[in-house]
């Protein structure tokens, strides 16, 4: 009788996001999955179903700490502006590192079903935590109390997407940090 090989599920779904945030879905095989993953492939089916569904876990499991991270940096700061600028001061530190959110939007836009439904709720949470900031930051005096909180909000996160793309197309840390000014200052 075969034994079943145990594995830590935590770690190998790390390295499946790891994988898929640099190739993307097409761009990563099997192979490539089993190797980072330190399984064997009948241990990703058992487990996962087939690379379709690990592509939606590492997605769901992605998009759920990004948007922790990000909430911790927006409520870590006694001004609300000032969360909003750890925000985006984390997004330009790590631009250099590809995101699985942007990639499996710009991969398969409103196609997937499963992927939209992932998207929209991890967007629907940071969205509510971006405005909440955007308001106080307001309140308290610090951005343009004429701008709508849910279109500063729409604008930031676009510019968060703006900055990771233009990471990935190869822009350099002076650029990143240009960019990264330039979404608060627009806000003021």
């Amino acid at each position: 009788m075969a034994r079943n090989k145990e594995f830590d599920k935590d770690k190998a779904l790390a390295a499946a996001i790891g994988v898929f945030r640099e190739h993307g879905f097409e761009g990563t095989s099997t192979n490539m999955l089993v190797r980072a993953m330190g399984i064997g492939r009948q241990s990703l089916y058992d487990t996962y179903g087939d690379k379709w569904r690990l592509y939606c876990h590492a997605v769901e499991r992605y998009s759920d700490m990004e948007t922790k991270a990000h909430i911790e940096m927006l409520l870590g700061q006694p001004r609300a502006v000032d969360g909003l600028r750890a925000m985006i001061d984390r997004v330009v530190a790590q631009a250099g590192m590809a995101c699985l959110g942007v990639g499996s939007i710009c991969e398969f836009g409103q196609t997937r079903p499963e992927l939209v439904a992932l998207h929209r709720a991890a967007g629907l949470r940071l969205t509510a935590a971006v405005e909440a900031r955007i308001q106080a930051a307001q309140a308290e005096g610090d951005l343009d109390k004429t701008i709508a909180a849910p279109d500063m909000a729409g604008f930031i996160l676009a510019s968060i997407a703006g900055i990771r793309m233009s990471a990935r197309g190869g822009a350099g840390p002076q650029e990143l940090n240009a960019l990264g000014a330039m979404v608060l200052r627009a806000a003021r």
